[in-house]
Formats: C-alpha cells, structure tokens, sequence
C-alpha cells in the first residue's frame, strides 16, 4: 500500500506568490501564466516575470482556468469565462448566507 500525505492549507488573500510558486501549485509552466496574462485571462503585469506577485484569488484562478482547460479540452478564453463564473456563484453564496445570519 503506497502513502500518500495529502497536503492541505489556506492561502492568505493578501499574500503575495511568485510565479515560480502559482506555477509549482498548479502543476503548469511559468510560460503558461504568462500567457493567461498576455491573453488577458489575468490582470496585466509590469516588470520582470520574476517579479511578478499574485494574490490568492489569482492563484484560484489560475488553478480553475487550468484544470478547466485540463479536464474538458476548454479553450483558455472558455475555462477563463466559467471560472468567472464560479467566482461570481461562490460571491453571491457568500452573500445569501450573510443575509441568512443577518
């Protein structure tokens, strides 16, 4: 029977990852972030693609738009466009339940 640890944590929003690290989690090249970029699938980068930093949502997206790409063939511009949303579903949830409290 092989071990398999399963990994688990939360990233903080304010958090600032390297593309190094958003490519490491996701399992994708630093090429490929950089095109979701230039596509305009992400938010525009100046510098150095060394120096660019992304936010946790931005690593939730990138995660969604790939595993999207991934799993159903879905063309970037697609996978970015359902996750999308998916943001805007776990947004307006948030919400109902906020005002379920409320």
């Amino acid at each position: 029977m092989r071990d398999e640890s399963i990994l688990t944590g939360v990233v903080l929003e304010d958090a600032c990852l390297t593309v190094e690290q958003v490519a490491y989690v996701c399992a994708i090249s630093p090429d490929k972030i950089q095109r979701y970029v230039d596509e305009g699938l992400l938010p525009s980068r100046t510098g150095a693609l060394a120096e660019w930093r992304f936010s946790s949502r931005e690593l939730w997206r990138v995660r969604h738009i790939h595993s999207l790409e991934r799993d159903f063939d879905a063309v970037p511009e697609l996978a970015a466009l359902v996750a999308d949303l998916l943001e805007e579903l776990d947004t307006l949830r948030a919400r109902l339940r906020r005002a379920r409290l409320g």
